[in-house]
């Protein structure tokens, strides 16, 4: 694959998580949901930390489909409107990493296009420049997935998961290439956690390198923003455009410590929440009635056994 140019804000073409090698049953098809971040029936979006309510301009947004007679095909068309569905991503994207079209603190990437490609493919999606030029943006996501790895009744939500993750790559910046893949992947699944989007089987894990990737490491930038305050993610982003990534000076000047003393950091805490988490149940069952005794006109008479 051609190389980006060094300015691109996309990082190199990658694939997100893989997929479960179990295949879903299909049930009746629905009415067609409206995406989430706009289903006035899920009161729990309202308490992301910014709504997608912003003035940006929007590019253009196409969908292109490989094979209609795809089964993954029909399944997309029913758990979203396509045009919806591609709006809301980008919006949320751009409310988190920019917050404001007119922020002298951030600068928007100068993404004129983005074209959704649905089609048959191994993994699930990746994002990569289009053959104009950088400033235009291909999502490909995978109708095989789609249709065989997502239970039906969390098909609306993965797939705006995946689009708004696979989003952020269309507006993220990447340090000129010399940012870590991980932390490219953990800021995209950041954004897709806060758009509360984010997949039953998510945990917060403090094993392994913060550089891992994906939730891993999304969990870990969420504990960051929360501690150093709201808007460091948007300052890291922001920090990517201007700088080749250096790691130690790079986090030291962001959160004033190096990266490997806020992960020990992080551990700490998710032990600690671990800890909490255990003591409450302990209390709740602990504090659970105990199970009805039978009144002495209950017991069994004919055998004598209470």
């Amino acid at each position: 694959m051609t190389e980006l140019p060094a300015t691109t804000p996309v990082p190199p073409l990658v694939f997100m998580l893989p997929i479960s090698s179990s295949k879903v049953s299909e049930t009746p098809i629905p009415t067609p949901l409206p995406p989430p971040s706009q289903d006035p029936s899920r009161p729990e979006l309202k308490g992301s930390k910014t709504a997608p309510t912003s003035t940006f301009t929007l590019p253009t947004l196409r969908l292109e489909i490989r094979d209609l007679k795809h089964a993954g095909a029909q399944s997309f068309l029913v758990a979203v409107i396509a045009s919806d569905a591609l709006a809301t991503a980008v919006k949320s994207v751009l409310n988190f990493l920019y917050k404001s079209p007119n922020s002298p603190t951030t600068t928007v990437p100068p993404t004129r296009s983005v074209t959704l490609v649905l089609r048959s493919m191994p993994g699930v999606a990746y994002t990569t420049g289009s053959d104009l030029d950088s400033d235009h943006k291909e999502i490909h996501f995978s109708l095989d997935y789609i249709h065989n790895n997502i239970a039906f009744s969390r098909r609306t939500d993965e797939i705006m998961g995946v689009l708004t993750h696979e989003m952020v790559h269309c507006y993220q910046y990447n340090a000129f290439g010399t940012c870590p893949g991980g932390l490219i992947e953990g800021i995209a699944d950041w954004v897709r956690l806060n758009a509360k989007l984010s997949p039953p089987h998510w945990k917060k894990e403090a094993g392994g390198k913060w550089d891992a990737g994906y939730q891993h490491t999304g969990y870990f930038l969420e504990y960051l923003e929360n501690r150093f305050g709201e808007g460091l993610i948007r300052r890291m982003n922001e920090k990517l455009r201007i700088v080749r990534y250096d790691e130690k000076k790079f986090w030291t000047e962001l959160c004033g410590r190096p990266v490997e003393q806020l992960w020990g950091d992080y551990a700490t805490a998710v032990e600690k929440e671990k800890d909490d988490e255990c003591v409450l149940v302990e209390r709740d069952e602990a504090n659970a009635k105990p199970t009805a005794t039978l009144k002495e006109d209950e017991k069994d008479s004919s055998t004598g056994v209470v």
